[in-house]
């Protein structure tokens, strides 16, 4: 089988397609056949040497779908079709290989009417917008703050809290160009950061009240500004740091409002929770109320380049490698 393998951290050149064995169903998992592989910021962070639980050599990608090739412990048929994300492609080899043992705790179901690539497109982005929202308290008719109009999280957070009965949803784009990609795809109340700073832009479209929930992906500055934003007794969940690891805060955006603040992480969710909030999202996807975006595919062999497109370009949805 094929499998893309990060030798050493470094450069997009240090991933080399490679043969190798398929793997033996393991115990307590199942053999997945890989048919499309996401790409995200953590395979950036990876390959860079940023994380520290990842060693090389090392088989990247952190979610995946395709279709049990060995069922083992998973109780699922041989055929059924299944996404899943876990510790793959940090701690142990991940979905950018054509086969994979998967634990039956990070598979989920693929609904009939979603393909291969969009669901692929999902586990990562989608799972962690539609949990953070819950875990923020989120209700039909508040107000949520989702920046990066343009990357997975901001998006699928954007499109999760509106189909579930927001009042309000803002989001933010770093360019004009970004900021009329955005009016294309029909997302409204869009800051463009290239003219409007975030609190200006939250204060003039909330009328100076502020938002009940942000779910902030960004780190660095954006940290401290998007906390700005919240109204009273508002939340920020905090979940990424492509923008920067260090944030300076304003603490009376926290005292004078009695808001809170918290991080999360994908990983540390039971299989229960992330199941339903599977559910969920594909039941939005069938109905028509949220419409994952992916920005383009490229196979296999090309993952490098897909991961260049994606830091350094900084696309419009997501990026997937079809296997």
């Amino acid at each position: 089988m094929r499998a893309l393998v990060a030798k050493e951290f470094g450069r997009y050149g240090c991933l080399e397609l490679l043969d190798a064995p398929k793997p033996r169903v393991e115990e307590g998992s199942a053999v997945v056949r890989v048919t499309a592989a996401g790409v995200t910021p953590l395979e950036h962070t990876i390959l860079s040497g940023a994380h520290p639980r990842a060693k090389a050599p090392l088989v990247l990608g952190n979610e995946g779908a395709g279709v049990i090739e060995e069922a083992g412990a998973s109780g699922l048929a041989v055929g059924s079709r299944v996404a899943f994300t876990g510790s793959y492609g940090v701690a142990e080899n991940g979905s950018w290989e054509d086969y994979l043992n998967v634990r039956p705790d990070d598979l989920m179901p693929i609904p009939d009417g979603i393909p291969d690539i969009t669901a692929a497109s999902l586990p990562v982005a989608y799972l962690t917008a539609a949990i953070a929202l819950t875990q923020a308290g989120f209700a039909a008719g508040q107000t949520v703050f989702a920046p990066a109009i343009g990357g997975s999280v901001g998006n699928a957070t954007y499109q999760l809290a509106k189909a579930l009965g927001a009042a309000l949803v803002i989001s933010t784009a770093g360019s004009a160009s970004k900021a009329a990609q955005a009016r294309e795809f029909r997302f409204d109340n869009v800051i463009d950061l290239s003219l409007e700073s975030i609190g200006d832009g939250v204060r003039r479209l909330t009328d100076g009240r502020g938002v009940d929930v942000v779910i902030e992906s960004l780190g660095g500055s954006f940290t401290g500004d998007a906390l700005g934003t919240l109204a009273l007794r508002g939340t920020l969940v905090t979940l990424g740091y492509t923008a920067g690891k260090t944030s300076s805060i304003n603490v009376t955006d926290l005292i004078w409002k009695r808001a809170r603040m918290f991080g999360f992480a994908l990983i540390d969710q039971t299989h229960a929770i992330k199941l339903d909030a599977w559910a969920t999202i594909t039941a939005l996807i069938q109905d028509g109320g949220i419409t994952p975006i992916v920005e383009r595919t490229y196979p296999l062999k090309q993952a490098g380049e897909a991961l260049r497109h994606l830091h350094e370009d900084r696309p419009f949805g997501k990026i997937v490698l079809e296997l």
